[in-house]
């Protein structure tokens, strides 16, 4: 390994152990936006509040082994090079976090890493996978900066980091390999049980492996993603720490190299009367940041429609909007806080907790007064039975607590008169004033 190359993975290690002894907060915050066009939600290629029209981004992915953006990676081997935002040091194939990248199961669709005869030792290949369209291409991991707001749980801070930002590890990719992505997307930002995942690699080392999601509705302000254990304010309750609102229930992993969060459920009731099923409890609930709409096995999908449509029988429907199967006439239903004045879909959990959908994240108003149970139906050959989609997960706050496998779950913010684009995004500096 090269000098500078040295310097670099010096840098990583000493700035996240000064970072952790002179900070006064233990927790970053990366603002979450969603696209208008695709639904699906995004976080600025800075991690910082997105500042003119033309930002990049990355989507956000629960599934993702790495983060991953289109960039080529420089050999530097005779010429210095600095820390500046472009400078990227390709990893080695005996780098433990190369290692790392390569212990997860690759996707049957992606190319074989086995180029070792042609490259040698000297790059670290990966496969990036784009998840909209499924594709997947042979790139190499590398190095890059990152800079973060941190936060005391009220407010983002600057000043909080070296001028030069966080080194940490992601992989480049092909221009092509943008195809599907909504506009301005230039990438996939992971955040799964990988070791090679954001809230692994940069949380600060007391709060590891612990991190929130609050996906916002509208495109219209962000949402927001904690890293670390908070405390966490949103500006219309700024002394409730949102920690006092959460059920939790334990998360599952289904081997030591899945990267997916799962649950499990007992059953799924509306109006207090569990749908016709066979016991759930052997079945795994995912979540997902990609899936719009929550979709469901053929026959758990069948079940719910069926039971909602009885409890529903006095609402007038309308024709059915496709991807869905019931709709209901919107101007005969009523809105309360928390959307369509609909009965609430219950999911009660392993713990015995309730994660209450309620109308706002239920029903989906597709114009034409017309609003549709928002689930899908998967087919009877899918590989999960249920996988819980961003429109049901849209202003609920989820602190994925990975040190100790469970997830905490508020239902709807709405309900609470909040919601996820509640969070003050006011800078304040850490720096001192000038005078």
């Amino acid at each position: 390994m090269n000098l500078v190359k040295i310097v670099f993975f010096v840098l990583v290690s000493f700035s996240h152990e000064v970072l952790s002894r002179w900070l006064p907060f233990n927790t970053t915050i990366i603002p979450v936006m969603k696209d208008v066009n695709t639904s699906l939600h995004k976080v600025s290629w800075r991690f910082r509040k997105p500042i003119w029209d033309g930002e990049l981004y990355y989507l956000i992915d629960l599934d993702a082994p790495f983060t991953w953006k289109t960039c080529v990676v420089r050999h530097y081997f005779k010429i210095a090079c600095g820390l500046e935002e472009g400078c990227r040091f390709p990893l080695s194939c005996e780098d433990t976090l190369c290692k790392e990248a390569h212990s997860y199961s690759t996707n049957p669709i992606c190319p074989s890493l086995n180029i070792t005869a042609k490259y040698g030792c000297n790059i670290c290949a990966v496969t990036p996978l784009n998840p909209v369209s499924n594709t997947c291409k042979i790139s190499q991991l590398t190095t890059d900066l990152v800079d973060f707001y941190v936060t005391n749980g009220r407010n983002p801070y600057e000043g909080a980091y070296p001028g030069y930002g966080i080194p940490y590890v992601l992989s480049c990719a092909p221009s092509s390999l943008l195809r599907s992505f909504p506009k301005n997307v230039r990438g996939v930002a992971a955040f799964s049980w990988s070791g090679l995942a954001f809230p692994r690699q940069l949380s600060f080392p007391t709060v590891a492996d612990k991190f929130a999601v609050c996906l916002p509705s509208s495109s219209s302000a962000p949402g927001v993603i904690f890293l670390g254990d908070g405390p966490f304010y949103f500006t219309h309750f700024p002394n409730l720490d949102l920690q006092t609102l959460l059920s939790y229930t334990p998360m599952i992993r289904k081997s030591s190299k899945s990267l997916g969060y799962y649950i499990k459920i007992n059953r799924i009731s509306i109006k207090g009367t569990p749908i016709q099923l066979p016991s759930l409890k052997s079945e795994s609930v995912k979540l997902s940041t990609l899936m719009p709409y929550t979709t469901l096995r053929s026959d758990i999908y069948k079940a719910l429609v069926l039971s909602f449509s009885k409890a529903t029988k006095t609402m007038p429907r309308v024709n059915a909007v496709k991807p869905f199967s019931l709709c209901l006439k919107a101007s005969a239903i009523g809105s309360v806080r928390t959307g369509f004045r609909v009965p609430n879909i219950d999911l009660e959990t392993e713990s015995g907790k309730v994660w209450t959908i309620s109308g706002d994240n239920s029903m989906k108003q597709t114009g034409n007064d017309a609003a549709c149970l928002a689930f899908i139906d998967g087919g009877l050959g899918v590989k999960d039975a249920i996988v819980i989609g961003t429109f049901q997960i849209e202003n609920n706050f989820l602190f994925l607590d990975l040190a100790n496998q469970k997830l905490g779950f508020s239902s709807s913010l709405l309900a609470r008169g909040t919601s996820c684009i509640s969070f003050n995004f006011t800078e304040k500096s850490l720096l001192p004033s000038v005078h």
